[in-house]
Parts: C-alpha cells; structure tokens; sequence
C-alpha cells in the first residue's frame, strides 16, 4: 500500500495538506479553513513564529516527502499562496 508521501498530489491536494498542517502545527482550531492564498502568514498570524516554522517544516517533509534545504528564505512563508507553491516545487510530480 503506498504512503501518503508516494501519492501524487494535485495543486488543490497540496493547499489542502497545508492548510491542515498549519491548523494542526499552530494549533488554529479549524482557522485554516478560512485562509486563501492571499491570507498573510508572517507577521499576521501570532502562533507562526519561528519554533513554529522550524515545526511546519518537519511536518510538511514527513506527510508529503519533500525535503527542505536548509536555506529556505523567509518568503516562502509570507502568504498561503507563496508555501503552497513552495511546497508544490518540492513535491514529486
């Protein structure tokens, strides 16, 4: 049986791991649910800091089987829709 990290996932698949991993890492209680890709993460959201970026990282490796370098720019995580695309770069297709 394959592993959630084998899958292939669509565009819409990956926003919706990551919305549900920043739900589960910030603890937002089903906030995600509300967010788009407009919706400012960075200095917006008060859980996001940087233990819990450190957090959202190792997360989103294990569930989608992506590896992140450790040079990963602050960019990435200003806005929903800049990590999903950050994410959907690093996951194989």
């Amino acid at each position: 049986m394959a592993s959630r990290a084998q899958k292939v996932l669509s565009p819409m698949n990956v926003q919706k791991e990551v919305l549900q991993v920043l739900d589960e890492v910030l603890s937002l209680g089903g906030r995600s649910a509300s967010f788009d890709r407009g919706t400012h993460l960075l200095g917006a959201v008060p859980e996001l800091d940087s233990m819990a970026v450190v957090t959202l990282i190792t997360t989103l490796e294990e569930r989608l089987g992506i590896t992140v370098d450790d040079d990963i720019d602050g960019a990435a995580f200003e806005t929903v829709g800049s990590l999903v695309d950050f994410v959907e770069r690093l996951v194989p297709h």
